[in-house]
């Protein structure tokens, strides 16, 4: 940390003694503060019976910057000021290496394009799956490069420590437990031996806890939701993210009762496992959508390379290019390769349809909705 210096009105020369006597020149040195000390992996009695803290963000705010260069002009940034500022915990994670980086596959063909270049990244390992019982103590919050949403570096009682897909308002000093192998004794004695769905939710449904989907009261959100038992979190793991519980079935013989419907953000409605693992609560980082680059060099050091539209081609290389001025020849819009790129085009064969799907999301950015309803 820098101190300022002070700054005087200039003086005249018979005062110039005297002021250098009672005002003395001052410049800017360094000082340095002592790091946070790290949070300790204690387990009170108290926080297994208590829900965690609700803790109130003050509202929407993105941090802005005087604009010294035009890079910072239009740079927004969410404001998380609780991030760890250190390194991550290194035996979790594994450098990021190879052809893939250049959105090539192992024959070295160029399978997603725009891809190469960046800063040097170093892979988290995320546990989606939370098998481990027992509570966990959060150590800190990080950022991820490799993701949106944020990660909680959790300790168990053990001192086992691994990677977890942080939750909003989650900060360092929580306790967060998964009842994936089943419920704990002493929570089923406290209920008295019988399994009250009620209290069970009111014990086990917080924050960043991780349940079975049939564990789940109707309504709650979650995110990093699974599909199927024996597979970790594949829906709702991005920044911000979730889904909605909105129906059960209670008898388990039938076929139905197997399953358990969740609503997602883009209004589709599917069947996931009841036996698959889910969050409680919404992807941390929900303000990451509002951010702005500033400028298209931190576009490349996110290892994203330039777009180049196909009406800017020639005629050999796109479609859309070659003609005289604008003209893309009076055809529909197309990916460089012949296959239609908007107006909902579906690749989906008619004869085979996605059987988790309940109800499928609007598409074709909702005509088709509003021509029904007409």
């Amino acid at each position: 940390m820098l101190q300022p210096r002070l700054l005087l009105r200039r003086q005249s020369k018979s005062c110039n003694c005297l002021l250098s006597s009672v005002f003395p020149r001052t410049y800017a040195t360094a000082v340095t503060t002592p790091p946070p000390a790290p949070v300790k992996a204690t387990v009170s009695a108290s926080a297994a019976t208590a829900p965690p803290p609700t803790r109130d963000e003050g509202g929407f705010a993105m941090r802005t910057y005087k604009p010294r260069t035009p890079g910072v002009r239009h740079l927004r940034r969410p404001i998380n000021d609780h991030l760890w500022k250190g390194r991550a915990y290194l035996p979790l994670t594994f450098t990021k290496k190879g052809q893939a980086k250049g959105g090539r596959n192992n024959t070295g063909r160029v399978t997603v394009r725009h891809r190469g270049g960046g800063h040097k990244r170093r892979i988290r390992t995320v546990d989606f799956s939370r098998t481990q019982g027992g509570q966990q103590v959060v150590e800190r919050i990080e950022h991820d490069p490799g993701r949106s949403a944020h990660i909680a570096l959790v300790t168990s009682t053990s001192g086992q420590k691994s990677y977890i897909v942080a939750a909003e308002g989650m900060r360092a000093g929580d306790t967060v437990q998964s009842y994936m192998r089943g419920i704990p004794r002493n929570l089923l004695e406290s209920m008295g031996g019988v399994i009250d769905p009620g209290m069970l939710a009111a014990k086990t449904a917080w924050r960043g806890n991780c349940l079975p989907m049939h564990m789940i009261p109707i309504g709650t959100l979650v995110f990093n939701v699974g599909s199927s038992k024996d597979r970790g979190g594949v829906f709702c793991r991005s920044a911000g993210t979730f889904a909605t519980v909105v129906a059960k079935e209670a008898d388990t013989k039938s076929s139905l009762g197997q399953y358990v419907t969740v609503r997602l953000q883009s209004g589709e409605v599917r069947r996931v496992s009841r036996d698959a693992c889910a969050t409680i609560g919404v992807a941390s980082n929900a303000h990451y959508q509002h951010r702005q680059l500033g400028k298209a060099g931190r576009k490349r050091w996110l290892g994203i390379r330039p777009t180049v539209r196909g009406l800017a081609m020639n005629a050999s290389d796109h479609p859309h290019g070659g003609g005289r001025g604008k003209s893309k020849g009076n055809v529909h819009p197309v990916s460089p390769w012949g296959m239609p790129a908007k107006s909902g085009y579906k690749t989906r064969h008619v004869r085979k349809p996605n059987k988790w799907v309940v109800l499928e999301r609007t598409r074709n950015q909702g005509k088709r909705r509003r021509a029904n309803k007409s």
